[in-house]
């Protein structure tokens, strides 16, 4: 039987599906990278999420491995050119999470325009300020999504009853406008948006894209969210393009200060990233734009369907 090794805990699903077609699942708690590096040569696929970074070192020593499969949609954990020299399928399910994270976009959005995070605070230290928390409209603003895939679409699809003009720019993609966005240029939107929204992957075209040079660009003072991945964006300029009043807030799901896992942060905290903590125009949410019950489900459906569909039998 086909074995498949699980690195990361998971929903319950993949790996009962898997068992019911024949493939012997096995999951260790406590596993090492050195454990890993030793016992991978037995299995025939690999699922993860994050907890280790699949390179050309580890997977230069498997032998019978034909696939990765990735319970979410980022795949820079796993040297995807280098796993396909050696004919191991990379599979991921980012369809599974782009609702939640469409949904997430929007709710970090109207808390960022409304100030619900300082009004918040203020009601229940007694206060009752009304003037200096007047909110800004997403109605008529110009919205730019950098990314028009899974994510950057399920965002602009909840737009849509707010009637805001929104834009996209997507490098991979050409003649995508649908009736929620309108394909344009990096140009168009540096000159138009009000609103700009990543949903782009990391790598190294984009890591650190997001700099002051990059801010600076933008005709208008903007509102900026990210829900991508924390390395996209520099940190300390956009702390210093907040202080500027370049960017009027920002809501930020990731950090450039993530670990590798994403299951917590880096002990030490520059001075930037402590100005970030402490103003009321930022809101930060740690990596759970995806995170949701019904997300946790999709994910396993649609990983363990594409599986199944290229490797359906596991005897």
């Amino acid at each position: 039987m086909k074995r498949v090794l699980f690195i990361d805990s998971v929903h319950h699903l993949i790996r009962e599906e898997l068992t019911s077609h024949g493939f012997t699942c096995d999951f260790f708690p406590d596993l090492t990278k050195e454990k890993l590096e030793e016992i991978i040569p037995g299995y025939f696929g690999i699922i993860i999420r994050s907890k280790f970074r699949l390179d050309e070192a580890l997977l230069s020593k498997t032998t019978s491995l034909r696939f990765i499969g990735r319970a979410g949609a980022g795949m820079e954990n796993i040297d995807v050119p280098f796993a396909e020299s050696r004919g191991i399928l990379c599979l991921n399910s980012p369809e599974g999470n782009r609702d939640a994270v469409g949904e997430h976009t929007i709710g970090m959005l109207l808390s960022l325009m409304n100030n619900m995070r300082r009004a918040d605070r203020q009601v229940r230290e007694g206060t009752w300020i009304r003037e200096d928390n007047r909110g800004t409209e997403i109605k008529g603003k110009t919205v730019g999504i950098i990314g028009y895939g899974n994510m950057g679409s399920a965002f602009a699809q909840r737009l849509k009853g707010f009637e805001a003009d929104v834009i996209s720019w997507d490098k991979y993609k050409k003649d995508y406008s649908d009736g929620n966005t309108r394909e344009t240029t990096m140009e168009e939107i540096f000159d138009s948006a009000d609103i700009l929204s990543l949903h782009i992957p990391l790598t190294d075209e984009t890591r650190g894209l997001c700099d002051t040079v990059f801010f600076k660009r933008f005709r208008k003072n903007i509102w900026f969210l990210n829900t991508s991945r924390g390395p996209i964006v520099n940190t300390r300029d956009l702390a210093d393009q907040l202080k500027s009043g370049k960017i009027l807030g920002a809501a930020l799901d990731v950090l450039e200060y993530e670990d590798a896992s994403f299951e917590g942060l880096s002990a030490q905290f520059p001075q930037a990233f402590q100005f970030l903590l402490d103003s009321d125009r930022v809101i930060l949410t740690p990596h759970i734009a995806g995170w949701t019950t019904e997300s946790k489900i999709r994910l396993a459906e649609v990983l363990v369907g594409k599986i199944l569909k290229v490797f359906p039998d596991g005897r």
